[in-house]
């Protein structure tokens, strides 16, 4: 049996993996992606901003000389939070090939999109909430119109969004022009997340 060459990428991406799984022949091309790693250290910088003062007021309200005790538990409590969203955001991962889409999500659920499903892949530039700013987002459409997967440029960059239409070798359409929720939500529901759909999302 023949071993499976892998070359290895690193980045802001978080790293990329592309390797195929071969016994005798090329076998099957699985490219494997990770979020942008700068967020997780971006947001873990922003919950130890929010943590610390209330920590301090906290040990203000208490009584300083018995509430150390209560206080320490919370900080730990708060750490071990923190922990387990930096364990979960990095195991956050997107395996593509030819027969499909694998995801694993923050939440550890794991969706399987199959190749034969998918329809084309959308590339959208969409307005941030009360913003002139755009992100753009990618979303794997399936032959009914509904949305399968996507990627948001705050956790993929443009790199890793390049390689999905490819990989699946589908049509891949941009629109031009930006759009904001509240528009995407008349003309493509089917793309949102269930939240999104609601007008309170605008």
């Amino acid at each position: 049996m023949s071993a499976a060459q892998v070359d290895t990428r690193s980045g802001d991406a978080g790293g990329s993996s592309i390797g195929a799984a071969a016994a005798g022949g090329d076998g099957l091309r699985v490219i494997t992606l990770r979020p942008r790693r700068s967020l997780g250290w971006s947001y873990s910088i922003a919950a130890a901003a929010l943590v610390l003062p209330l920590l301090a007021v906290e040990l203000w309200v208490l009584d300083p000389t018995g509430s150390w005790p209560v206080v320490a538990a919370t900080a730990a409590i708060v750490f071990a939070l923190m922990c387990l969203g930096w364990v979960a955001y990095r195991r956050t991962r997107v395996s593509i090939s030819r027969q499909g889409i694998v995801e694993r999500g923050f939440f550890g659920a794991t969706t399987v999109v199959a190749a034969r499903d998918v329809a084309k892949v959308l590339r959208i530039q969409l307005y941030r909430p009360n913003s002139l700013e755009t992100t753009e987002e990618l979303f794997v459409v399936c032959r009914g119109g509904r949305g399968r997967f996507r990627m948001r440029g705050r956790f993929w960059d443009a790199a890793s969004m390049d390689l999905v239409a490819r990989t699946l070798d589908v049509e891949e359409v941009t629109r031009p022009d930006p759009v904001t929720l509240a528009e995407l939500r008349e003309s493509d529901p089917g793309l949102l997340y269930w939240f999104e759909r609601r007008a309170l999302m605008a």
